[in-house]
């Protein structure tokens, strides 16, 4: 990766005394909007108008002096000078020493160069400092200077004796103004009215005393530091033939680079391979910090019982000045017979070629870390609304079934249709002529309505039965009587005189009159019923939909997708960070900035993001893939306690989904179970009331399970207990006191689960193996 950056000057001269606001500048760069901090200045005195020079990094203080000098004036050593420190001048062989250069000035300095020669006797490493210097003011012998540190060098002594760092000489550039130019003259003309000035500052050498370790142990490592040691089998159990692996790690500060490989004792009947060497190191102020990774391979070639001795590490303590011998745990190993397609397996112990799945893109819904469906007032609603809509359907149907086993309201209700259908061929016979067939149709649709309507049977069908009937039913004396004459008129128009096609008009008429005039006094209860009836239906439709109505709020992540696809993953973790800080959590998100953290070979980060994920969206395919794939790249590697198989099925199956998700399945799988239910109890048919019966226990048993599961998993994401070890190692106590003894060591990216919270600083850790101790709060984040 690299970076670059580009310095706009601006030279600006005060009219006149008082405190001025100079407001934030403002750039697009790559689509997006940068500003500045605005400034205050304070105008006090008089100076001389100077035409402005590149100035040093940092802002001036109010007790600076000013820097810029008139050309020619003489450049001293206590206007510009460079301090040589080492933060130890007396050490042993190999004990680390930073050597640190800081430059202090009075004139404007504008470059400076110089390089540490090659050193004999010493073993050198640069630190890595930031390119853009930013200066500060110290005061020095009463005078303010700007100051910054330079550069910056870890060594380490090969030889003994005094060893002398020689003094370096540097090249500096200070800028001084031409005053026998006009500023304004020389801006116009294209002159600069500044004249460079080489100057050579010498920094002075340092000595260093180096003093001989004591006598050194027949298996001294060569180690000089604070170091620690720690140790992993990949299998407990093998055949023959079967590789194993033993990884060994060396941790802590010191001379790490330049350590021996430990030596691991197999017994006689393993083939032994050479180690695969990682190195997981990175230099600091402090010195090389880290661990070394060595991953021995082996492969048993008999059946047996094996017992792998334990690792010793002999190495020099600089804090306590003595020679210290540490060492892993033993391992035992059972070797069962092999068979022949197990020989000869060596496995290849490259980089598998393989990475990371990509990107999630697109929004995503992010919400605070305890705001989930499960449990919201939204997700009780949900349930209640169904449950409400099944007992108002309920009672529906109920009361359709009473109405049709009512054999009285079911003739009732077919009455209007078969005494329109026979009018229908009353009218066709009338347009055909046939009087006598007319007729007799005519009065079976008026006594078949009436039949039908009152639940009268044929043998008491009389006009005075007819007429107590309909009073009964509400209907008024005049619609009765209109009724009857229909009646009578059919019968005497059969046999009057005169036009026959207007008898039988008339006729129609008089019936049509009569049966609609009794429907409409009949329904018309019926009608205010249904009104209401329907109001009510209406109301539930309204209430359901409210009920089920939710709003999504989608946050875009776009940018920060944007500036990961561009390969600038330092801004993407920047801006997916702020996502998650000021708008709450989300998968997605935890999973994408997992993905910047590995790009940038940060695997601890990597894997407390993926962690985190997992966490909120455990069925998620790609978050699970990344997890693994970014624990395969860590230090331990730790074989999990066994468990019955039925407990991983049941873990997998509620972890299949997300709590929301388990929540929803839930919501539908209750839905349908009511659903079913009423088929069962209204169906009309055997084998459909058998599907509703069955059906619906499997449904409500899957609304059961759905809501088992959601409940646990909000349990594990509310008194969630994971934790990473986020320092390169970390020795696990037996006790929460630093005093106490070293159970075993754990390293960056390892996951463990928090136990007690009791003590303050400490916390008691389990690790996924089984083993349990104490660390200090320091070395772990919570997931």
């Amino acid at each position: 990766s690299s970076s670059s950056s580009v310095t706009i000057t601006y030279t600006l001269y005060a009219a006149k005394n008082g405190t001025f606001g100079i407001g934030a500048s403002h750039a697009l760069v790559n689509g997006r909007k940068l500003s500045s901090r605005a400034l205050k200045i304070t105008v006090f005195g008089h100076a001389a108008r100077n035409a402005g020079a590149p100035n040093m990094h940092g802002q001036q203080d109010a007790y600076d002096e000013p820097r810029m000098r008139a050309a020619g004036t003489q450049i001293s050593g206590s206007d510009l000078f460079i301090k040589v420190s080492a933060n130890k001048k007396r050490v042993h062989e190999q004990e680390p020493i930073l050597l640190t250069y800081k430059v202090y000035t009075q004139v404007e300095l504008t470059q400076l160069e110089g390089k540490m020669p090659d050193l004999k006797g010493f073993h050198t490493q640069e630190v890595q400092l930031p390119q853009q210097k930013t200066f500060h003011t110290e005061m020095v012998n009463g005078r303010p200077y700007k100051c910054v540190t330079w550069s910056q060098y870890v060594m380490y002594p090969q030889m003994t004796g005094s060893l002398s760092i020689p003094s370096i000489t540097f090249k500096g550039i200070v800028v001084q103004q031409n005053r026998n130019v006009d500023p304004m003259e020389a801006f116009f003309n294209g002159g600069s009215g500044y004249v460079e000035v080489h100057k050579d500052i010498k920094a002075p050498g340092v000595n260093i005393q180096v003093d001989p370790l004591p006598q050194r142990p027949a298996n001294f490592s060569g180690g000089v530091g604070k170091f620690n040691i720690s140790a992993s089998l990949d299998k407990k159990e093998v055949k023959a033939g079967e590789p194993i692996t033993i990884r060994v790690v060396v941790g802590g500060i010191g001379n790490l680079k330049l350590l021996k490989q430990p030596i691991v004792n197999y017994p006689k009947d393993f083939d032994k391979y050479d180690a695969k060497v990682t190195d997981k190191t990175r230099l600091t102020s402090n010195g090389v910090e880290g661990n070394m990774i060595y991953d021995f391979l082996a492969v048993p070639r008999n059946q047996g019982k094996y017992t792998i001795p334990a690792v010793e590490f002999t190495y020099y303590d600089t804090s306590v000045n003595a020679y210290k011998t540490i060492k892993t745990q033993p391992f035992t190993l059972i070797v069962d017979k092999g068979d022949s397609s197990s020989s000869n397996d060596t496995r290849d112990f490259s980089n598998n070629d393989k990475d990371i799945h990509s990107l999630k893109l697109g929004k995503t819904k992010l919400h605070d870390i305890d705001d989930m469906f499960y449990g919201s007032f939204g997700y009780w609603t949900s349930l209640l609304v169904p449950l409400l809509a099944f007992f108002a359907l309920l009672i529906i149907f109920r009361r359709r079934a009473l109405e049709n086993a009512d054999i009285v309201k079911v003739r009732s209700n077919k009455a209007n249709k078969i005494a329109t259908k026979r009018l229908k061929k009353a009218h066709l016979l009338m347009l055909k002529g046939k009087q006598g067939e007319f007729y007799d149709e005519v009065l079976r649709a008026l006594w078949g309505y009436v039949s039908y309507k009152l639940n009268m049977p044929a043998e008491k069908l009389t006009r005075e039965n007819i007429q107590e009937k309909l009073t009964e039913h509400n209907v008024d004396e005049n619609t009765i009587e209109k009724f009857t004459t229909a009646l009578d008129e059919c019968e005497f128009e059969r046999y009057a005189p005169g036009d026959p096609a207007g008898n039988m008009t008339r006729t129609f008429d008089c019936a049509m009159t009569g049966i609609m005039e009794i429907e409409n006094a009949i329904n018309l209860v019926r009608k205010n019923r249904k009104r209401n009836r329907a109001g009510y239906s209406f109301l539930m439709i309204v209430v359901a939909m409210l009920g089920f109505a939710s709003t999504a709020r989608a946050v875009t992540k776009n940018n920060a997708d944007t500036e990961y696809q561009k390969g600038n993953y330092q801004q993407a973790i920047r801006d997916y960070e702020d996502i998650l800080k000021s708008s709450g959590v989300s998968a997605d998100v935890y999973y994408n900035l997992g993905n910047a953290y590995y790009r940038t070979d940060n695997i601890t980060k990597a894997v407390l993001n993926y962690e985190r994920a997992h966490l909120l969206s455990p069925g998620d395919e790609d978050i699970n893939f990344n997890l693994q794939f970014a624990r395969s790249k860590t230090i331990d590697k730790i074989t999990p306690e066994s468990e019955m198989f039925f407990v991983t099925w049941y873990k997998s199956l509620v972890n299949f989904t997300s709590v929301d998700n388990w929540a929803k399945a839930g919501i539908i799988a209750i839905i349908l179970a009511l659903v079913l239910v009423l088929l069962y109890l209204f169906g009309p048919h055997l084998l459909l009331r058998k599907i509703g019966f069955f059906g619906g226990i499997v449904f409500f048993v899957v609304f059961l399970l759905s809501n088992l599961f959601a409940y646990q998993q909000k349990q594990a994401l509310v008194n969630r207990t994971g934790a990473i070890i986020i320092t390169p190692s970390v020795n696990v106590k037996k006790t929460p006191a630093k005093s106490s003894a070293d159970q075993f060591v754990l390293h960056e990216g390892t996951r463990v689960d928090i136990t007690d919270k009791a003590m303050k600083g400490w916390r008691g850790i389990k690790v996924g193996d089984g083993r349990e101790g104490w660390i200090e709060t320091t070395h772990l984040e919570e997931i």
